[in-house]
Order: C-alpha cells, then sequence, then structure tokens
C-alpha cells in the first residue's frame, strides 16, 4: 500500500507528549504495512517547525527535538520535487476544497499516487473524501 503522510500526523508520532495517544495509536496502524511513505517538499519544513514550536511552547528539550528529527529523517519517505503540480493541480484543489496550498499538495500527491492520506487535519481528511481518496485516522 503507498500512503501519503502530512505534517499533523508525523507530528502526533514523533513528539514525545503524543506518543502513546489515541491519535497517535491510530496512524501507527495506519502505517502498518506501508510500503511506499510519500510526503510532499515542504513536509520537512513543516515537520521541523512543528518540532521547533513544541520546543518554543515548553513541550520538549531540544534534545528530544534533535531526536524527533532524526526520527522524521529515518522514517525515509520518498520526497515529491514535482513543483510544477504544486503550481497547478495543488492550487486548484486548494480553490475547490477551501484549503491552504500546503494541505492540497497532500491531497495532490495522494491521488497521483493512488495513495491513502494518512492526516489528524479534519478538513484535509474530508477533502480527500470528497476526492474519492481514501484518508485516515
Amino acid at each position: 500500500m503507498n500512503a501519503v503522510l502530512d505534517g499533523s500526523a508525523a507530528l502526533a508520532i514523533l513528539l514525545p507528549d503524543e506518543r502513546g495517544s489515541k491519535a497517535s495509536a491510530a496512524i501507527l496502524k495506519a502505517m502498518n504495512g506501508v510500503e511506499a511513505l510519500h510526503v510532499p517538499e515542504h513536509w520537512w519544513a513543516e515537520v521541523a517547525n512543528g518540532v521547533i514550536v513544541a520546543e518554543r511552547r515548553g513541550r520538549l528539550t531540544q534534545v528530544e527535538g534533535a531526536t524527533a528529527l532524526e526520527d522524521a529523517c529515518e522514517m525515509e519517505p520518498e520526497t515529491d520535487v514535482e513543483r510544477a503540480r504544486l503550481m497547478r493541480d495543488a492550487a486548484a484543489l486548494a480553490r475547490l476544497y477551501s484549503l491552504t496550498v500546503y494541505d492540497a499538495a497532500y491531497l495532490e500527491l495522494a491521488m497521483r499516487k493512488k495513495a491513502t492520506l494518512i492526516t489528524l487535519d479534519a478538513a484535509l481528511g474530508k477533502a480527500a473524501q470528497k476526492a474519492g481518496v481514501a484518508a485516515t485516522p
């Protein structure tokens, strides 16, 4: 199975204070059996920013943040770099479903790769459903 992992779902399994939650358990279950994990290019910055924000809010130490970033790298997702798709197709999906282009990029990638979208973002999950894309959790 192919899957696209968005930043919200990634952070739920990477941040120490979210591990063990129902959401992180559901994400890990959804990732079980995934053969190819895909992310858009901006995923790396989104995840890194989420870790830094968590550090600034005192949710984790810099050491824990560095570990979370290493764990993200160890996932070894396939990074999509088709920038023309982002500018054209993701922008169209953003308009159609009232998403940010950042979120629409996940949807576009899931559509193109015929992949399940793993997200905790309710609006993105709803848009995926409307677009006929499997979304979990």
